[in-house]
Order: C-alpha cells, then sequence, then structure tokens
C-alpha cells in the first residue's frame, strides 16, 4: 500500500518562499502523478500543480510562473517550490499519488500553508 509522507507548510510572508515535498512509499506503481493540490476554507480542493512519471506538468493558472514542481521518479518524491508566495495561496496542500494505469488514489494528509504578515 502506497503511503505519502509530507513536509513542509507553515506560516511565511507575503512574497516568501516555502518548498512542500511527499515520498511516497511502498509504491509498485510505476507509470503515476503526483502532485499537490489545495483546499482554502468555503472552497473546493482544486489542483496546484501536477508531474508524471514522463515529466508531464500542469499548473494551476494561479500559480504558473511562482510554483515549480518537480520528482525522483526512482524514489517517487515529489516537491513543490513555492516563491512570491500571495495572500490568496493561502490552503491546505494535499499530496496525491495516482496510478495512470489502474487510477489507483492516495491522499496524504494535508499540510496547512500560511501566508500572511
Amino acid at each position: 500500500q502506497v503511503q505519502l509522507v509530507e513536509s513542509g507548510g507553515g506560516l511565511v510572508q507575503p512574497g516568501g518562499s516555502l518548498r512542500l515535498s511527499c515520498a511516497a512509499s511502498g509504491s509498485n506503481f510505476r507509470l503515476n502523478a503526483m502532485g499537490w493540490y489545495r483546499q482554502a476554507p468555503g472552497k473546493e480542493r482544486e489542483l496546484v500543480a501536477s508531474i508524471t512519471t514522463g515529466g508531464m506538468t500542469k499548473y494551476a493558472d494561479s500559480v504558473k510562473g511562482r510554483f515549480t514542481i518537480s520528482r525522483d521518479n526512482a524514489q517517487n518524491t515529489v516537491s513543490l517550490q513555492m516563491n512570491s508566495l500571495k495572500p490568496e495561496d493561502t490552503a491546505v496542500y494535499y499530496c496525491n499519488f495516482k496510478s495512470l494505469i489502474t487510477s489507483f488514489e492516495v491522499w496524504g494528509q494535508g499540510t496547512l500553508v500560511t501566508v500572511s504578515l
């Protein structure tokens, strides 16, 4: 069974940076996508960024040019470098792992990112 271990998150000032990381352990799904979703109070969970084992990336329009997602396929780890953070980025960020073959999906527990003075 895949387990996701998230790290990062916290309080940062507007314009600052944070790096989120997520490691998928016990995974035998070589063709997969890993990414980060976020959910703010009163809003639906939305995709922030994702990356497949093939290197295909996808970003929310609101974070393009500010966030960068990367991964290590050998270890099934994914990182999200978040720069130029804005208060609107405040949300609980969830790591996601999904098999591209079976659609098997696992979610992390979530980590809170707060952008505020």
